[in-house]
């Protein structure tokens, strides 16, 4: 600024609008000093006009000197706006915020003659923006911080301008999603009808509230449907026009499904009453007063304006009034739990109909113990007590008829016990017989086959051929005769048989029966396979038995053009094959089939074999005394089990053992 002209900067300087003084450059000596900067500093004119500007304001010298130096020295302005400093004004030390400026007033030949300190007091701005400013902040911080969801809605997109962390739960959503049109952030909220509320309050200016609001989120990859309270309320700019809506929602979904679940509740209380006949009634115990369903009413048949438990009370059976007064003073008692539970009979007052009632109650009582109301319910039993008496008489006369039938049963027992010891002096006999048969049939025999095996040693070399096949048919049928004693005898042997049941390893069973064979094997070449076979509890001899006889069946019916194959294989036996073939349910079996490609059977003959003495074949073309199987069927009935031979056909035999995998 040119200073050439003295009296216009005198001029210009005392009516400006701002403090402003002039300092001489060289001395730094107030020369102009106009009105507004006297008020701005709070001194007088005279402490200011003419003195050293740092002994006027020696507050200001630690901030201010160096800059002052370099507006002097450089020729460029400084400016330092709102800035809050501490002034004495009055003889008293204020904080005010200033702005200041050094203007350098330089001559025609620009060098810094003057500076010029404009000041300018923004003390009530500042402390004005500052309270708005706390304000606003405490605005936010009640916003964002508010227990209660909150969000700023704007424009017509409906962009989530703010939302605090309550609000954004209910979303399920990151902080990410503000600024952006809230149905592109929560895409969900596009079935719902809140872009249509906001839309009628930036319309219309009307407050938009909603009270437990069912909608749905998704969250965590789910749809979550919950119920909110919530207010749209219209937000509007400097101008009075609307900019936006802020919003506030309460979540109230605990409080709805606990309602609901209430009403539930409530109502099928109401139908479970109503399913089972029921009636109910309250007694105020402060007022005596009585309340009553219209059932009631009508059992009692007294007049519904009547409200005094008193009145109901000579409506019951004389006998029973009493007994009803002392139960429901007890139930009153906080001694008695609170309980009530009488069965009395009344009478209807008009027609004299008679019902039996069970009443049942609950006291109510306040936290000092005394009791403010009893509720219960009543059901008429009149027909169930008449069905009792009439059971109970019935029930006598079963009793009765039982007695006579245990009289009966008692009598048959003592037959019984009679017939139990005929049949062990049978046995005892049975086994009498059995030991005189295997002595005295088998003696004749090995005394038969030593006189011929003589007979043929003496006139061997004088039998003609017919003569030796007498012989050797002789000799034939003694064997056959004592194989088949020795077979009856085992079979009778099985069901007394009184042996402990033990474990016994199947595999060890089965290889113990292949060397019993192995020159029959060797000399038909049969194979004989197995998978793994089970320890089962059992009758180890027996086992040996069963075995035996299965694989020496397979060994004895076999092709002669074809290599024997043999083969044992076991698996768990499934329900519905132990229902098929009538095992007892509930229990686990092993099913142990042994199968062969021998000449097999025909269908119709898989029964029959079974049968003691029964056999298949001519005994021309194998050899044995039908007895085999029925030992084997023998043998697995006494191990709780069972054997068929369903699957049997002429291109094989198949036989199925079924066995308990754990015999009691």
């Amino acid at each position: 600024m040119n200073i050439d002209n003295q009296q216009e900067l005198y001029l210009l300087v005392m009516n400006a609008p701002v403090g402003i003084c002039v300092l001489d450059a060289q001395t730094l000596k107030a020369e102009i000093v106009n009105d507004s900067f006297i008020a701005v500093a709070g001194k007088p004119r005279e402490a200011i006009l003419g003195n050293f500007y740092w002994d006027t304001f020696p507050e200001a010298r630690p901030h201010y000197e160096s800059a002052l130096a370099g507006v002097i020295l450089k020729g460029s302005p400084y400016s330092n706006s709102e800035a809050e400093r501490k002034v004495i004004r009055g003889g008293k030390e204020e904080t005010v915020y200033i702005t200041l400026v050094y203007a350098p007033l330089k001559d025609t030949a620009g060098e810094v003659k003057k500076v010029a300190v404009w000041v300018t007091d923004n003390t009530l701005q500042v402390i004005q923006r500052q309270k708005v400013e706390e304000s606003e902040k405490f605005a936010r911080t009640v916003f964002y911080n508010s227990p209660v969801a909150k969000l700023v809605y704007t424009g017509p997109d409906m962009v989530l301008h703010q939302a605090n962390e309550k609000m954004l739960e209910i979303f399920g959503k990151g902080d990410s999603i503000i600024g952006k049109p809230i149905m592109d952030a929560v895409p969900e909220m596009k079935e719902t009808h809140l872009f249509g509320a906001y839309q009628h309050v930036l319309k219309t200016g009307e407050i938009h509230a909603q009270t437990a609001s069912r909608i749905m989120f998704i969250k965590n990859g789910s749809p979550y449907y919950g119920y909110y309270d919530y207010t749209y309320k219209p937000l509007y700019d400097a101008k009075g026009q609307i900019y936006g809506v802020i919003c506030t929602a309460i979540d109230v979904t605990e409080e709805v499904v606990a309602r609901n679940k209430l009403q539930e509740a409530e109502q099928n209380m109401r139908g479970a009453v109503e399913l089972a006949q029921l009636g109910t009634w309250s007694i105020d115990v402060a007022s005596n007063g009585l309340t009553y369903s219209d059932r009631l009413i009508e059992w009692f048949g007294y007049d519904p304006a009547a409200q005094d438990y008193n009145e109901v009370i000579p409506i019951l059976l004389e006998e029973d009034q009493q007994r009803v007064v002392n139960a429901v003073a007890w139930g009153l008692n906080p001694e008695s739990g609170g309980l009530y539970d009488e069965t009395y009979t009344i009478i209807h007052p008009t027609t004299g109909k008679k019902r039996i009632l069970r009443a049942q109650g609950k006291t109510v009582f306040d936290p000092e113990g005394n009791p403010v109301r009893m509720n219960g319910t009543a059901q008429d039993i009149t027909i169930q007590m008449k069905l009792q008496v009439e059971l109970e008489n019935q029930l006598q006369e079963r009793t009765e008829e039982i007695a006579a039938v245990i009289e009966e049963l008692r009598a048959t027992n003592e037959e019984l016990e009679q017939t139990n010891v005929q049949l062990i002096h049978s046995n005892g006999e049975l086994e009498q017989f059995a030991y005189i048969a295997s002595h005295d049939l088998q003696e004749p025999l090995r005394k038969i086959s030593t006189f011929v095996q003589l007979l043929e040693g003496k006139i061997t070399d004088h039998l003609d051929e017919k003569s030796q096949g007498y012989i050797n048919k002789i000799k034939d049928a003694t064997s056959r005769m004592g194989k088949l004693i020795r077979d009856v005898l085992a079979y009778s042997a099985l069901p007394k048989e009184d042996a402990t049941f033990v474990e016994v390893n199947l595999e060890d069973t089965a290889r113990n029966a292949l060397e019993d064979y192995d020159v029959v094997m060797e000399r038909t070449g049969a194979q004989v396979t197995w998978n793994e076979l089970p320890v089962i509890k059992g009758i180890p001899l027996q086992m040996s038995q069963l075995f035996f006889n299965l694989i020496g069946n397979a060994l004895k019916f076999i092709r002669p053009d074809m290599q024997p194959k043999i083969d044992i294989h076991c698996s768990i036996t499934s329900p519905e094959e132990i229902r098929s073939v009538h095992l007892k349910e509930g229990v686990a079996y092993y099913k142990i089939q042994f199968s062969d490609n021998g000449i097999g059977m025909k269908p119709e003959d898989t029964q029959k074999i079974f049968n003691i003495f029964q056999k298949l074949h001519r005994k021309s073309e194998f050899a044995g005394t039908g007895i085999g199987l029925a030992m084997c069927k023998k043998i697995v009935q006494n191990h709780n089990g069972e054997i068929d031979a369903g699957q049997s056909n002429e291109n094989g035999a198949v036989f199925n053992v079924y066995l308990p995998q754990n015999i009691n």
